[in-house]
């Protein structure tokens, strides 16, 4: 699945759309990463006051990937450091 998000509400949604994909609920997610499920509903549904280390783990339980992109191409994130 490829994901373009610029915003907090795109993340969100992204981030449901693939849970619901795999056919998991919020609490599966919660019991994977040690987050309580009104975090989980937070940011999926597009609360910018999320933590990256919160996005991050919930995208590491979905087996997704955080890339950062540019116009015409994308760029692996070990390239930036």
């Amino acid at each position: 699945m490829n994901f373009t998000a610029r915003t907090a509400e795109q993340i969100g949604e992204a981030l449901r759309r693939t849970r619901k994909a795999h056919g998991w609920t919020q609490s599966h997610i919660s019991a994977r990463t040690n987050l309580r499920v009104a975090t989980i509903s937070s940011l999926e549904n597009g609360d910018s006051g999320t933590k990256l280390a919160t996005v991050l783990a919930v995208m590491a339980a979905l087996g997704l990937e955080f890339r950062l992109a540019e116009r015409g191409g994308s760029i692996e994130i070990e390239d930036i450091f």
